[in-house]
């Protein structure tokens, strides 16, 4: 009796196997034709799977793949001294300053500078894959030793962010700056576009700016300031706007009118240093101990501030006397001449008869000659006779050209617009 039980409950499990194996293998002909029993078509829904996103670090290599150490070169190391860590024979480590010397020299690695050592997570042969060092906020090498060993130099990917700014001086434009969390590489752009009409050794208290400018980032890094599109500068009473304008050959700032903010003459020779003694007819000699004509501006800075020619001329003298220094005369057109005066040494090729352009490099401050410190005495002649340049008001350099106004009056009231949006903190916003 058991036994034809157990036959009858094996035939029974035949039979539903087979009739599964029947209506799956109907199913699957009606899904591949598309269609159902009747032949009508059938929606068939695709199966959604996640692809799980790939995100790349700063030099491009994919994140989770790689474990990585950082390391700063120390004062004094080479290359050779980086590598020897990293457990890479002489030969390797020779092969590789040999390879690089094609991109970048290794006598150019600096103290300070990142680097990095990328090491695969889940390779079988344990060892370097990947060695970076960061040149610059924006270039890098990257040594290839996962197969033979490849050097190349690349260049970060930068995004531009457009951003505004204001704010009032209380005590300097660097501190307005710092205070309100605004890149301080700002203040550069700013002193070179306004530098013939703003003083900056005579910033004032309640003196104040709007700003509309580009900054650059890699990744959530800002990485500096590009450029500037338009500046209004409130300075001792008066009121200086320029538009950045871009056509051609024509790369500029310029005022509401399309004037030329670049004057025939910078207003000083070095940029962001303290004047310690001004011209004057009668001043208490540090040296001499008596009272003597000062006819020149002194501009204290550090030993090596490089020293800029204010404006296009000819060298007509670069040479030593006991008093004067190493100093350098330009003489710049029939009416004007300048004399740099206690520099400690020359730049390079400055000699009589240089022809230098204006914001060159003509020398480096120094202490020869009679001198108590580190400065530069800054000497203007006009028509033969020594004047106080900074009582003067120079002539712009060259309008924008007719043909290009009608393009800048656009873009100027464009900007104009946004400029006049903002607002200076503490005012009463508008209603």
């Amino acid at each position: 009796m058991s036994v034809v039980i157990t036959m009858k409950r094996s035939l029974r499990s035949i039979i539903y196997i087979s009739a599964a194996i029947i209506v799956l293998t109907a199913a699957t002909a009606i899904l591949l034709s598309g269609r159902d029993m009747r032949g009508e078509p059938v929606a068939v829904k695709p199966v959604a799977r996640e692809i799980p996103e790939i995100t790349l670090d700063e030099f491009g290599f994919q994140k989770g793949l790689y474990h990585i150490e950082r390391g700063i070169v120390a004062a004094r190391q080479t290359l050779s001294h980086i590598l020897s860590r990293f457990d890479l024979r002489p030969v390797e480590i020779d092969r590789i300053a040999r390879e690089m010397t094609d991109v970048f020299s290794p006598r150019r690695i600096r103290s300070g500078n990142n680097y990095y050592a990328y090491y695969g997570r889940n390779d079988s042969l344990p060892g370097l894959k990947y060695f970076v060092y960061e040149i610059s906020d924006l270039d890098y090498l990257v040594v290839d030793l996962s197969d033979s060993i490849v050097v190349s130099r690349h260049e970060k990917e930068v995004t531009q962010q457009m951003k505004t700014a204001t704010g009032v001086i209380y005590s300097s434009l660097w501190n307005t700056l710092v205070d309100n969390e605004i890149h301080p590489q700002l203040v550069f752009h700013l002193s070179s576009i306004l530098a013939w009409t703003v003083d900056f050794y005579r910033i004032e208290k309640g003196d104040r700016f709007k700003v509309l400018f580009a900054e650059n980032y890699v990744g959530d890094r800002s990485v500096g300031v590009s450029h500037v599109d338009a500046v209004y500068f409130y300075h001792r009473g008066r009121e200086v706007e320029g538009y950045r304008f871009e056509a051609d050959t024509i790369l500029g700032y310029f005022d509401p009118e399309g004037n030329n903010l670049r004057k025939v003459f910078l207003r000083a020779p070095l940029e962001f240093f303290r004047i310690s003694s001004r011209y004057s007819q009668s001043r208490l000699h540090p040296i001499h101990g008596d009272r003597r004509p000062h006819l020149g501006t002194d501009y204290a800075a550090p030993h090596g501030t490089p020293i800029l020619a204010v404006g296009d001329g000819v060298v007509t003298r670069a040479s030593y006397t006991s008093g004067n220094g190493n100093y350098v005369r330009i003489r710049h057109n029939s009416v004007y001449e300048t004399q740099y005066l206690h520099m400690s040494r020359f730049a390079t090729g400055i000699r009589p008869g240089t022809r230098v352009s204006q914001g060159d490099v003509i020398g480096y401050v120094g202490s020869t000659g009679l001198a108590t410190g580190p400065h530069v005495c800054f000497r203007f002649w006009k028509n033969g006779q020594q004047v106080d340049h900074l009582r003067l008001e120079f002539p712009s350099g060259d309008p924008l050209p007719e043909e290009y106004m009608n393009d800048f009056i656009r873009l100027r009231n464009e900007m104009k617009v946004k400029l006049d949006g903002l607002h200076f903190p503490g005012d009463p916003m508008p209603v």
